[in-house]
């Protein structure tokens, strides 16, 4: 989603600054006033991709563990009876560096009367959108404590969705970066040792496949480092349309056509969708705001756009399962659950609960990819480097055959 940067008013009068990641500008007002501040300046990143990166990167990044520990002690805290200004300065000593400094901020801002919500808005890289939302309904409710306990299984559930797909791309991204390596040796270093080897010894011709894979390594050892400039260039501009919008949408419409993704990507936003939501009206935010809220979670772009017209027509009839079932995202057991949430006034409870199944089912889904993506990758891997080295041994047996004629 594209990048804002943004100038606000806060409720004491004061200016405030930030970055926020949202899907339109419109949508950054919104989440802005959501946050209790009044913005007077919203500019996009889009045009200066380098001030984007440069504030992206300088821009603090906490490991959830360390927002997970945080929460976990404030909720001990305040549920202790400890007031939250005390009970900041008294985790403030219980973490270092760059956190440290943002608690700092956070508690100098909640002592000078500002919410709790909005200082922790202040840094949207640290604190997301859903976790400030959620903070601010505990604030007005009176409940933060139980807030900040729904909180923590949330982003523990999150942290391990993340790492499982880690799991799923990591070992077999080490494969294919380690049989390419070993493919570059070969060809650069041992297949023309080889055959040259073998043109000198031999007047006869280089067998197909050795000949085939000569041509390769002749071509890739005279125009190795033109070739690696045109891959690094198309690498880049590839990156670059990835980050537009256009770009964004045409991978994610690409994903969505292939089986397997689709799947695991509706599975995902089915989840987030659930979760999120359920949590929101449990913790008393109204229907719209929590739809703004979660639509804009959903990282599949079409996805989104689909969310976002259901979400019009759930805040206009107050029917969420009816219009669910109409982006053809939701399985018809997921909806029917939803249905008989609504008809039960237990809507949150049956949310929470529809996002706990299906988020076993992404793990199941992720488990599974994980089982078969890893052997086809080396069965793969094995067949080009054996047919390599079938090719570079292939002259070797033509010259013991040769001698022994």
């Amino acid at each position: 989603m594209p990048l804002y940067k943004y100038e606000s008013y806060n409720r004491s009068g004061k200016i405030v600054s930030g970055t926020i990641d949202v899907s339109s500008l419109d949508m950054a007002k919104k989440t802005l006033q959501g946050q209790g501040l009044m913005p007077f300046r919203i500019e996009e990143f889009g045009s200066d991709k380098i001030e984007a990166f440069a504030i992206s990167f300088f821009e603090p990044q906490i490991d959830i563990k360390t927002k997970i520990i945080f929460t976990k002690q404030l909720a001990v805290l305040l549920k202790a009876g400890v007031p939250l200004l005390q009970a900041l300065e008294l985790l403030i000593e219980q973490f270092e560096k760059k956190f440290k400094r943002i608690l700092i901020n956070v508690k100098d801002g909640v002592k000078s009367g500002n919410s709790f919500a909005s200082e922790l808005g202040k840094y949207p890289k640290v604190f997301s959108n859903i976790y400030v939302q959620l903070v601010r309904a505990g604030e007005a409710s009176g409940k933060l404590h139980l807030i900040l306990e729904k909180l923590i299984d949330y982003m523990a559930r999150e942290e391990d969705t993340k790492q499982r797909v880690k799991k799923a791309t990591n070992y077999p991204m080490f494969v294919l970066g380690f049989s390419a390596l070993v493919v570059i040796v070969l060809i650069k270093v041992l297949v023309p040792r080889i055959t040259d080897i073998f043109v000198k010894m031999s007047k006869t011709e280089l067998p197909g496949p050795t000949l085939f894979l000569k041509n390769v390594s002749d071509f890739l050892n005279n125009n190795f480092f033109s070739i690696s400039i045109i891959f690094t260039v198309i690498f880049l501009l590839f990156l670059y349309w990835k980050s537009t919008q256009n770009g964004k949408k045409s991978l994610d419409e690409l994903f969505l056509k292939i089986p397997m993704i689709s799947y695991f990507s509706k599975t995902k936003a089915v989840v987030q969708f659930c979760q999120t939501l359920g949590i929101l009206l449990s913790a008393g935010v109204n229907l719209a705001e929590s739809l703004d809220i979660v639509s804009n979670i959903v990282e599949n772009s079409v996805l989104h756009d689909k969310l976002e017209i259901a979400k019009g027509n759930i805040i206009k009839e107050g029917k969420i399962a009816k219009y669910l079932k109409q982006t053809e995202i939701f399985p018809n057991i997921a909806t029917y659950m939803i249905e008989t949430g609504e008809q039960s006034g237990n809507l949150d409870n049956m949310l929470l609960t529809v996002g706990v199944d299906y988020d076993e089912e992404l793990k199941n889904i992720i488990d599974g990819l994980v089982a078969k993506i890893g052997p086809i990758t080396t069965i793969i891997t094995g067949l080009i480097i054996g047919f390599i080295v079938i090719s570079v041994f292939l002259p070797i047996a033509s010259m013991g055959d040769l001698s022994g004629v």
